[in-house]
């Protein structure tokens, strides 16, 4: 038998794990035993097979990291951000507090040696719009780690009673796989208890509280929730930051107009432009920016008009108002 059993245990261990690279380690050691044994024929059909299929693999810049799979394929989307932190328009506190989270992932075995942990445990709250979820992809991609995530409204709904069981999987891959982890809408989970004190609502809150309690510094989880005030009071001190987003100031605002239209920003009128962005999300700006240099693109102009993209903004803040 060219393969042992310890081999084949490895091979559909490392399968299961969608860890590529042990499976074709392993698949060449099946090969070189098989080449000793005589059966040359099959050895040469496993290496050549090993070989196409490395060729398969695309290179990345991303951590490898076993694709989701099983259970866990069902509860998570996979990505791997392109937003670096430059890209994101926050307030400088802001900025340096996930500049200070990033070298502490980047450095933490430092830190673990010395019997501390990084920061791992991140809430973000603030409206919609404001950059929750791009900057748990930001932290994703300046760490080289996969974004893997979860819409809490979506998986209470699609698994009605058995959220709990569900959050297990979830957190035994935070355990096992190096990511960043969003939980999205975690207002849908962390709801305060009142009036709550029976029924699955509780024991999914409970299970919830002591698994992001004894996560460990590995991986980095981020809950964004739209709606702190709601949150059980329970849910604070187990994260180690609270971040908190806001609409963006005008200043803010021109930055990501900039930063979206490129070479089609208007060269100036921005004193004007800033009149008009008031009340809009980083999301609604970025929205109303591409409606703008689309019909410019169209028009066959190489650069938008101040009226054109003040047009555009208050297009986009009267849809907001409706």
């Amino acid at each position: 038998m060219a393969a042992s059993a310890d081999h084949v245990k490895a091979l559909v261990k490392s399968h299961s794990a969608g860890d590529d690279q042990a499976f074709y380690s392993v698949a060449l050691q099946v090969a070189a035993k098989a080449a000793r044994q005589g059966h040359h024929q099959f050895a040469a059909d496993v290496k050549s097979l090993v070989n196409e299929g490395k060729a398969d693999i695309k290179p990345s810049r991303v951590t490898a990291i076993a694709q989701p799979r099983g259970d866990l394929a069902d509860l998570v989307v996979a990505s791997y951000p392109e937003t670096s932190l430059r890209d994101l328009v926050v307030p400088s506190e802001l900025t340096e507090s996930l500049e200070h989270i990033i070298v502490e992932q980047r450095q933490r075995h430092s830190l673990m040696d010395q019997g501390f942990n990084p920061v791992h445990r991140l809430l973000l709250e603030g409206p919609p719009g404001t950059g929750k979820t791009m900057t748990a992809g930001v932290l994703a991609h300046e760490l080289d780690l996969p974004l893997l995530t979860t819409r809490l409204d979506g998986l209470l709904s699609k698994y009605l009673g058995e959220t709990g069981s569900k959050l297990r999987v979830l957190f035994d891959a935070v355990a096992s796989q190096r990511a960043v982890y969003l939980f999205d809408e975690f207002d849908a989970l962390g709801g305060d208890r009142a009036g709550n004190d029976v029924g699955e609502a509780r024991r999914i809150l409970n299970s919830f509280l002591l698994f992001i309690e004894n996560v460990g510094p590995e991986s980095v989880v981020v809950a964004a929730t739209n709606h702190r005030s709601i949150l059980d009071h329970a849910l604070f001190r187990r994260f180690d930051l609270v971040l908190t987003y806001s609409l963006p100031s005008p200043e803010e605002s021109v930055e990501v107009l900039r930063g979206r239209l490129g070479s089609l920003a208007p060269r100036s009128g921005w004193a004007t432009i800033e009149k008009h962005v008031g009340g809009l999300s980083h999301a609604e700006l970025v929205k109303a920016a591409e409606a703008a240099a689309k019909r410019c693109l169209l028009a066959g102009k190489k650069r938008l008009s101040v009226a054109q993209l003040v047009k555009a903004l208050e297009e986009r803040s009267s849809t907001n108002s409706a």
